[in-house]
């Protein structure tokens, strides 16, 4: 074998060797670059995650206040009302007073001194929703009446 045969073999060789080195270093810092990014991923899904979960204790926690605000509404010194003219309702208003009633049913008010009065109890920044808001403003036009229903069951069968 020639001189020039053996160095051109070693050149050969030479360059794969080099293009298997060079491509694995190459390699492995895309693989590198790759981790880094993972992880920074998975530290901003848990962060995110632990923010989701203090939201959701937060808002379910502000839930809970309002609904026994709504309760414990006609007993707070707030409720200007006696908690035996107060009906509870809870959707879409949260009361229906019927202002003087308790005093007019005992024998000490009277029938003019009735008032009915809808009352939703709000806490923290909590808003009026768009329906009641709605029925706010029928009331404040006057769409309100009162009915009677009968029902008359028959026994002929």
């Amino acid at each position: 074998m020639s001189i020039w045969m053996a160095m051109l073999i070693g050149a050969c060789i030479g360059i794969v060797i080099t293009t298997i080195v060079l491509s694995g270093t190459r390699n492995g810092k895309i693989k590198a670059e790759y981790e880094q990014y993972i992880a920074e991923l998975e530290l901003e899904h848990q962060q995110a995650l632990v923010h989701a979960q203090k939201r959701s204790v937060n808002t379910s926690r502000a839930v809970l206040k309002g609904k026994m605000a709504e309760q414990l509404a006609p007993i707070m010194p707030e409720f200007r009302y006696l908690p035996s003219d107060a009906k509870f309702l809870g959707d879409p208003v949260d009361y229906v007073i019927f202002d003087g009633y308790t005093d007019f049913r005992d024998g000490d008010g009277s029938a003019e001194d009735i008032e009915v009065v809808l009352m939703d109890i709000k806490s923290g920044g909590a808003r009026l929703t768009k329906g009641q808001m709605a029925i706010a403003d029928a009331i404040r036009d006057g769409r309100v009446r009162f009915e009677t229903v009968r029902i008359d069951f028959n026994d002929e069968g």
